[in-house]
């Protein structure tokens, strides 16, 4: 050893000194270090305690925060006379009974007795949540029996559910599409789905809502491009992600051109059916229904179980080896507690209703197809969307150009209506989050339980109001 150390090299044994000493100095002189720390008295500590101000836990609100600095607080509450109500067909607004114009329960599934009887027998059975992840304590049987309906439902190979419907879209994408993948997103996706392109890591390219054309030319780009970089091209996935149902627009995309770009220049395409999914179509099936193409066109279906069916949670649909992928690779899936059993079969259980009464998918249609009509017909409005779409979005014909005044003139109807009886809402989004936020408008939900008599009376206060407001518009501006 001592031979070791004459002949190693001095450099060696400089660096083994150094080590020594640094050992020995945390050794015995920390200690001595953490003895001389200064030692405060009672009163010197309350003053620092005094003295503290805590920053906030968040920012302080900007202007452009707009759904979180309205003012006009709206508390929906229960009937004086009844233990508990349910927002359904007629709802209280701040004091106020009004027709429920702003729910999107369009099916009327939330007021339904089987559903609810169902669900408390099943709240008995199995208790109120389902305590951990599907692939590790959490399936129970009726997660399989849902899963089960939903796939024969919708005439595909598999179907797979997720506990909260805005993480169901925001876990499938990045569950497939990667760093180095490309998306092709209509610009008007909802916020989920901007979620889960984010999440992705992907290469985004939007284009104009609803616009083939304007796909077709992104598509000829990135084609010119893989034929310069075959190599690259080959392990580059191409992904188009748009909604059956527009949520911002109340539009149905044109699904058959879509189909026919999918073919001839072989990407993928996701399509979210959150709002389609039970109102479109002749049954409820969808987008895919109701221009007769068959569901394995497209490659992934997701969708919500909170709009039609009235419960809560998400789901996918497709092959079997696209579906199972995401049992190891959909983060909301894997790592968030199950579906609740009680919601699961109140799904179940609405799923079921939705295919026995065919009569409440054709009176929501009905009512949508005259909602929209009678809402166009309003001078100082202008009506977007589909006729046959269950929410219809409403603008200022003669729009200021200014978002702050056309959405607070928006924001007055809604309240002038409220008074009148009549529940309506503005759309609020995340400016400083989303992406194309559309300009100010009013929401209108149809639900399947209106009378067209209550249409009409609907759409006489709101033509009141909308010429009562509007003939003041330039005070208000002022």
């Amino acid at each position: 050893m001592i031979q070791a150390f004459i002949h190693a090299p001095r450099y060696h044994v400089l660096v083994e000194i150094a080590l020594v000493i640094w050992i020995l100095r945390l050794l015995f002189f920390t200690k001595s270090y953490r003895s001389e720390r200064t030692v405060l008295t009672e009163k010197e500590k309350e003053d620092l305690i005094e003295d503290w101000q805590p920053e906030p836990l968040a920012p302080p609100l900007s202007e452009s925060d707009a759904a979180l600095l309205n003012v006009n607080e709206r508390i929906v509450d229960r009937h004086i006379w009844e233990f508990c109500s349910k927002i359904g067909k007629h709802v209280t607004v701040n004091g106020h009974e009004c027709l429920n114009l702003a729910s999107m329960n369009f099916l009327a599934m939330n007021e339904d007795p089987l559903i609810e009887e169902d669900a408390v027998a099943s709240l008995r059975k199995y208790g109120v949540g389902s305590c951990g992840p599907r692939g590790f304590y959490g399936t129970v049987d009726v997660h399989l029996f849902l899963e089960e309906a939903l796939q024969k439902f919708m005439g595909c190979e598999e179907a797979i559910i997720y506990s909260y419907g805005f993480s169901t879209v925001a876990s499938a994408i990045p569950a497939y599409s990667k760093r180095g993948d490309i998306l092709y997103a209509d610009e008007s996706v909802h916020f989920a789905i901007q979620k889960g392109i984010q999440a992705s890591r992907s290469r985004v390219r939007y284009f104009k809502h609803n616009d083939m054309d304007d796909l077709e030319r992104l598509l000829q780009e990135q084609e010119r491009e893989d034929q310069r970089n075959p190599k690259k091209a080959k392990v580059t996935r191409k992904f188009i992600l748009v909604e059956g149902l527009s949520m911002k627009h109340g539009d149905l995309c044109p699904l058959p051109k879509l189909v026919e770009l999918k073919n001839k220049y072989r990407v993928r395409v996701f399509m979210d059916e959150s709002l389609s999914f039970g109102t479109i179509g002749k049954t409820g099936k969808g987008v895919t229904e109701f221009y007769n193409i068959d569901v394995t066109e497209i490659d992934l279906i997701t969708g919500s179980l909170e709009y039609a069916l009235g419960s809560v949670g998400g789901f996918c649909v497709g092959k079997s080896y696209v579906v199972d992928h995401q049992r190891l690779s959909g983060l909301g899936y894997c790592f968030s507690a199950s579906n609740p059993p009680m919601l699961s079969q109140a799904a179940i259980t609405a799923l079921q209703i939705l295919q026995d009464k065919p009569e409440k998918l054709e009176r929501l249609q009905e009512n949508s197809k005259w909602m929209h009509r009678q809402l166009a017909q309003i001078d100082g409005l202008k009506v977007s969307g589909e006729a046959i779409s269950p929410i219809i979005y409403v603008q200022l014909s003669d729009a200021t150009g200014q978002t702050g005044v056309d959405r607070a003139l928006l924001q007055r109807i809604v309240s002038e209506c409220e008074i009148q009886g009549i529940a309506l809402t503005c759309p609020a989004f995340l400016d400083d989050e989303e992406l194309f936020v559309p300009p100010p408008s009013i929401r209108v939900a149809v639900n399947c339980d209106l009378t067209k008599e209550e249409i009409d009376e609907a759409i006489r206060i709101i033509q009141n109001v909308v010429r009562d407001v509007l003939s003041t518009r330039d005070a208000f501006a002022q």
